[in-house]
């Protein structure tokens, strides 16, 4: 049996490419979701099933006797299409097949605008968790697939809400159909308003981020009376933590969060969970997350390890305050993941002595780090150097 996967663009007949088009008036078996069954163009055959779980496909085209079949996908087989998830199914099931491209939305947006896209970020909200902040905060254009609960609305309302309304949206209606609409305006006008289902959006001229290493200037942050880790012990912890763009990242007392900031601009596509006890320091932790606009950063008030239960596994943890339960907090981190990245800020020496033990008794080696830090504070026409008491980071080797 031949079987080919179809992209049908926007799912009128009209969007098929000539290849396409061919195949299906030659199939005799045509599955796909109903839209697209609905549109076929003239010519096709009327063996017909309204399917778009991947299981139930593959079911039908073993038992199935036709000598041609093909499956239809809306937009490009290769473009957040349900065409990657067969593909992975045929070749588990040994059924050879052929993928013919379709016209994708992203596509379609860019011609009706005139405009090119190879420097767009493409992402998809369709299905699928999407943080639009830190898609828009990267710079430069960003398309979304929306679907789902993800409109174009909702994510303009995410924007809007953390001080992006005034970015410049475009969302595109119907793309490829005869009630195509293309709809312009700033992310807070476009967030009241609704959209048909099948609708894209762009988002344009979100000031990027100044691109720096870590190591904000504490006069970045918003404070209060609650103590704060510093500038260069930020920064080291950081490079002792290794953090990747997608990494879960843990901050056990985060403090004013500036290190659940830094961490959350460091893993911009992953995860941050922050705990902290004090309801003060959680209310500055909410202050700097907005004036960050780190989405990615979630704050749970309360105490660990009991705060840490319900947590996702950690690639790396910060530990800068444990409230007296130090082990118990190192036992539940590798306990979410043997493997993951520790570091540990000390200023007592009993601290140090009980993160050293507390790592031995995992069979791990504790590397310790001393930062001793002295800044020079105007005074008139003097300068005064004012030494701060030293910082001890252990970190697992």
């Amino acid at each position: 049996m031949k079987i080919t996967l179809v992209g049908m663009g926007s799912g009128a007949p009209g969007s098929l490419t000539a290849a396409g088009l061919e195949t299906l008036r030659g199939a005799e078996l045509i599955i796909g979701a109903r839209r697209l069954l609905e549109n076929l163009p003239e010519g096709c055959t009327a063996n017909r099933a309204a399917l778009y779980k991947t299981d139930e496909i593959c079911a039908l085209l073993r038992q199935t006797d036709c000598a041609e079949a093909a499956v239809v996908f809306s937009g490009d087989t290769g473009f957040y299409s349900g065409a990657a998830a067969l593909c992975r199914a045929l070749d588990d099931a040994g059924l050879p097949y052929t993928v013919l491209p379709g016209v994708s939305s992203v596509q379609l947006l860019a011609a009706a605008l005139g405009r090119p896209w190879q420097g767009w970020r493409l992402v998809s909200a369709h299905g699928c968790a999407c943080d639009p902040v830190a898609a828009c905060c990267a710079g430069g254009t960003t398309f979304f697939l929306t679907g789902g609960s993800e409109t174009p609305a909702t994510l303009c309302q995410q924007l809007a809400a953390v001080g992006l309304g005034d970015a410049a949206a475009t969302v595109g209606e119907n793309l490829g159909t005869p009630s195509q609409r293309l709809v312009t305006g700033t992310a807070q006008e476009l967030a009241a308003q609704r959209f048909a289902p099948l609708s894209v959006l762009l988002v344009e001229n979100v000031p990027a981020p100044l691109r720096r290493t870590p190591g904000l200037p504490d006069a970045a942050f918003i404070r209060g009376k609650t103590p704060m880790t510093k500038q260069e012990v930020r920064a080291a912890a950081l490079a002792k933590l290794a953090v990747r763009p997608t990494d879960t990242l843990w901050d056990v007392g985060a403090g004013t969060g500036s290190v659940s900031v830094e961490l959350a601009l460091a893993a911009p596509a992953g995860r941050v969970c922050a705990v902290e006890c004090d309801a003060e320091a959680c209310d500055l932790i909410r202050q700097n997350r907005a004036k960050f606009a780190v989405q990615n950063l979630h704050l749970t008030e309360g105490l660990a390890p009991a705060a840490l239960a319900d947590w996702p596994a950690p690639d790396a943890v910060f530990i800068g305050g444990s409230k007296g339960s130090l082990r118990a907090v190192v036992d539940a981190a590798l306990a979410a993941n043997p493997d993951a990245r520790l570091c540990i800020s000390a200023i007592a020496l009993e601290t140090l002595q009980e993160a050293v033990a507390a790592l031995t008794a995992h069979g791990l080696t504790a590397q310790v780090t001393q930062i001793a830090v002295s800044r020079s504070r105007a005074a008139g026409s003097l300068h005064l150097l004012m030494a701060n008491n030293p910082v001890f980071l252990i970190a697992r080797e």
